[in-house]
């Protein structure tokens, strides 16, 4: 037998070995979970028997929920299929609060204890597969519905589809901005389904708190998971707390303002009972101030001159409340621009050092000159020792001389008496490199004498004798 877990009506799931005498341990997880389901705090609790609560709470299809009375003492849980009285026939249900938590509840919803119908037995095997087969043609007949209703150009949206559990009746949930005169369309539903046709108008909020879906805000609908009362938002709720009336942000799927808009009301409006009005106007010296926003956090309203409403000067509900005071007593205050109060920088401290966006750029500036002050040290470093090596090259080592010196000395070669011819020569002999001439004087033993006058290693050798000249 099926736990009622799934509100579809699949009785073919079943909970195994984890149903136990305090029901099923999955109600609310395995299959599709119940709308507005109820939190029992009381379970823990034995009640005295004498004191014994003999009302259970049954769900039906949806958010649809009635109290019944357990007259033949039935051992109920939270989840057991029940069959129960209606009219006509009887009705399949699933049992979703026991104990004195239903007392509470009938008392919140008003519930007379007289008007209480009776729970005839658990649903048997028979029950269950009537209800089942009634359940599988809901969406069926829900299309079927829409068509005939569309071919009778009636302004309506049929929404939802109930079978009782007998199948003796089938309730159609519709919507509709006018009255609508479904005489002929009962007729023809009667005809088309041979069974008790019974029509229901429900609002636009009951439409999305039976179809459910998810919200703006990533979360399942309220109303369909735990919102059961809907109270009337208007647009003044989104003025207290100074939202743009833009409908497209402020609508749900109902097409109506959010619920949500109530929650943080009370809030806004204690906050606000502290702040002057929001029409308050300052007389100046300049000229008339009026209040153009008005900022509930920080506590803060700013002002702008009638004659010149594009600047725009912040101040403290205390200031202006002392501003407003002054003008009831005839006494005009100083021009905005004045009464603003150089706004004194906060250092805040980042222990993470993730406040700036451009911590990294920063660090990588100053690595990136460290590494330029680096390659011009070491740029000047190798050119420093590229010069100490060429001076320690042009300085011939004292053994080089000693041994050089041992050596024969060169007979000079003549010279040539033509001086036009040595010029030419020397244009087109090719330069020979510094250090040839160093080393080529390092052998002349006349150049180691020192000699002031004479000039460093300047000397030029005289030209080959060229004797096709």
């Amino acid at each position: 037998m099926s736990c009622g877990c799934k509100t579809s009506g699949d009785s073919a799931h079943s909970c195994g070995p984890k149903k136990t005498a305090n029901g099923c341990e999955n109600v609310n997880t395995c299959g599709n979970s119940y709308k507005l389901s109820v939190f029992d705090w009381l379970s823990n609790i034995n009640n005295p028997a004498p004191n014994r609560c003999d009302f259970v709470e049954v769900r039906f299809k949806n958010d649809r929920k009635s109290f019944y009375k357990n007259v033949n003492n039935i051992p109920l849980h939270i989840g057991s299929v029940v069959t129960v009285e209606s009219s006509p026939g009887h009705d399949v249900g699933v049992v979703s609060l026991t104990g004195e938590l239903v007392k509470i509840q009938m008392k919140k919803k008003k519930f007379s204890e007289e008007s209480v119908q009776k729970i005839y037995r658990l649903a048997n095997q028979k029950d269950l597969e009537v209800w089942q087969e009634a359940r599988k043609k809901e969406e069926n007949v829900k299309i079927e519905a829409r068509k005939i209703a569309h071919r009778l150009g009636l302004e309506m949206k049929i929404t939802d589809v109930e079978y009782q559990g007998d199948a003796s009746k089938v309730t159609f949930y519709y919507t509709a901005d006018n009255r609508v005169d479904f005489r002929q369309l009962i007729k023809d539903y009667a005809g088309a389904f041979r069974t008790k046709i019974d029509m229901k108008q429900i609002g636009f909020r009951q439409e999305a708190a039976k179809v459910g879906g998810i919200g703006s805000c990533g979360r399942e609908l309220c109303c369909s998971t735990w919102l059961t009362d809907f109270r009337s938002v208007n647009t003044n709720v989104a003025r207290y707390q100074q939202l743009s009336i833009n409908p497209q942000k402020l609508a749900g799927q109902c097409g109506k303002l959010k619920c949500c808009l109530n929650y943080e009301l009370d809030s806004y409006l204690d906050a606000l009972s502290n702040f002057p009005s929001s029409s308050t106007t300052l007389d100046t010296e300049k000229g008339r101030a009026f209040c153009i926003k008005i900022d509930v956090f920080k506590k803060k309203m700013w002002f702008a001159y009638v004659e010149n409403s594009i600047a725009w000067y912040d101040f403290d509900i205390e200031l202006v409340k002392k501003l407003i005071a002054k003008n009831k007593r005839g006494e005009k205050t100083l021009p905005l621009e004045d009464l603003k109060q150089p706004e004194t920088p906060f250092a805040s401290i980042d222990l993470i050092q993730e406040n700036n966006v451009d911590r990294f750029e920063k660090k990588g500036r100053g690595n990136n000159k460290n590494r330029n002050q680096n390659r011009q040290n070491n740029n000047q470093n190798n050119q420093n020792n590229q010069n100490q090596g060429q001076r320690k090259n042009n300085r011939p080592e004292r053994q080089e001389r000693s041994e050089r010196s041992d050596r024969p000395q060169k007979q000079e070669r003549p010279q040539n008496p033509n001086p036009n011819n040595q010029q030419k020569q020397q244009k087109n002999q090719p330069q020979k490199p510094q250090l040839e001439k160093v080393e080529a004087a390092a052998d002349n033993p006349a150049d180691k004498k020192p000699n002031p006058n004479k000039k460093k290693f300047k000397k030029k050798f005289p030209p080959k004798k060229d004797n096709n000249a």
